[in-house]
């Protein structure tokens, strides 16, 4: 039978970074293509025993359907820590749980935009983010993301050139798949920017409580005054993205929305990982929690770093991030970058992500590719690095 498929889905490709973690599934393959986490960082003593708990004293919390805005305990929780942050305002905004960070970019996107409406992103940007956004036939643009975050002219210019401006995504801490931080100049010009062309900002921040150098910025969030910014949060990076928890703070009205959407979606994010996550905020002083975490990626990342040092080829430059998972490394221009990661996987035994995969156009030409240091073993940091690092001195020399 011939299928013909909806419009919004005809198009979606599967991603580039998912086809190349079958090969990591092969005997012998090291991966540093993955974004998750870094397994000896899971509390799993205390969620075995909050989980052994609440089975035993509220097995019908754990079981039963619960709310779609999420359990409350944990809403109150989050909103209290949000608050903390300046990343929740009582009088404007409403809280509400996801399954996960992705569920609450696209749930934001879906209430908000139109097919052939404009959403602006980052350049690269989250392979994961965008294919959610491609779903729903929007228009979307990619902006040059420079050192310090989006490039705004470009930003402005491709604002006033495309049908139907309506939001920009931005994932302004340890960006997905670069690890740069938008600095508190650029959040400030792009809120001023939503302002004077009726924008609403996606803030996408998995990554901002992984910050082991440097100081905090603060977020765009913080800086709304006319409830034009979205604000995703997860614990995924933070306790362990097999729970499956996320949460967006936003204004009222388009939480609403957000809630009717995840109604007939999910009808509500699995209860038990709420509840775990509830008592693990109460049982947990989170500012020792947080920097025993910052603490193991600021271990492995210096240890690939050093690596890298020690035996890469000189024309092989990387971007030193101040926290979340990820180092972003450039070739030089005339490499061909999807050949090169097919020939370290394939010959190599070694797996890393080009860069276009992060791209609106997939075929668009780069030099990056990107490296993970957070899911490897230290022995397979080690071991996989030294290998790269031969393949790139013979094939560009010292």
């Amino acid at each position: 039978m011939q299928y013909q498929f909806a419009k919004n889905v005809d198009d979606l490709q599967p991603s580039a970074i998912r086809e190349i973690l079958k090969f990591t599934g092969m005997p012998g393959v090291i991966s540093f293509a993955a974004g998750s986490p870094a397994p000896e960082a899971f509390p799993v003593d205390s969620i075995q025993e909050i989980s052994k708990e609440l089975l035993e004293k509220e097995p019908a919390l754990a079981l039963q359907y619960n709310i779609t805005e999420g359990y409350p305990k944990l809403r109150e929780q989050l909103k209290a820590w949000m608050r903390e942050k300046q990343c929740f305002n009582e009088s404007m905004d409403e809280l509400i749980t996801t399954s996960g960070a992705q569920q609450a970019n696209e749930l934001s996107c879906k209430v908000l935009l139109d097919r052939g409406d404009t959403l602006f992103c980052e350049a690269p940007s989250f392979i994961g983010s965008l294919n959610a956004f491609r779903s729903y036939g929007v228009n979307l643009v990619g902006v040059p993301l420079e050192k310090d975050g989006m490039d705004l002219a470009a930003l402005e210019k491709a604002i006033q050139q495309n049908p139907n401006p309506k939001m920009v995504y931005v994932i302004p801490n340890f960006q997905n798949p670069t690890g740069r931080v938008m600095s508190l100049e650029k959040r400030k010009g792009l809120y001023k920017l939503a302002c004077q062309y009726n924008l609403i900002i996606l803030e996408d921040n998995p990554y901002g409580d992984l910050r082991f150098a440097g100081k905090n910025v603060p977020s765009i969030k913080s800086l709304d005054t006319e409830g034009r910014v979205i604000y995703t949060g997860s614990f995924s990076k933070i306790l362990a993205p097999g729970l499956r928890v996320g949460y967006v703070s936003a204004p009222k009205e388009i939480v609403s929305k957000i809630t009717v959407c995840k109604q007939v979606s999910d009808v509500h994010t699995n209860i038990w990982a709420q509840a775990v996550c509830s008592e693990f905020l109460e049982r947990t002083d989170m500012t020792p929690y947080l920097k025993k975490l910052q603490a193991v990626y600021r271990r492995k990342c210096h240890l690939m770093t050093d690596g890298i040092q020690q035996h890469f080829s000189s024309k092989v430059t990387y971007e030193m991030p101040e926290g979340g998972l990820f180092l972003w490394c450039t070739l030089p221009e005339d490499c061909d970058m999807p050949a090169f990661c097919k020939k370290a996987v394939e010959e190599y035994a070694v797996a890393v992500v080009p860069g276009n995969a992060f791209l609106v156009d997939e075929s668009a030409k780069t030099s990056s590719f990107r490296l993970n240091y957070s899911t490897p073993s230290d022995d397979q940091i080690v071991q996989g690095i030294e290998i790269l690092g031969k393949m790139t001195k013979e094939i560009l020399g010292a």
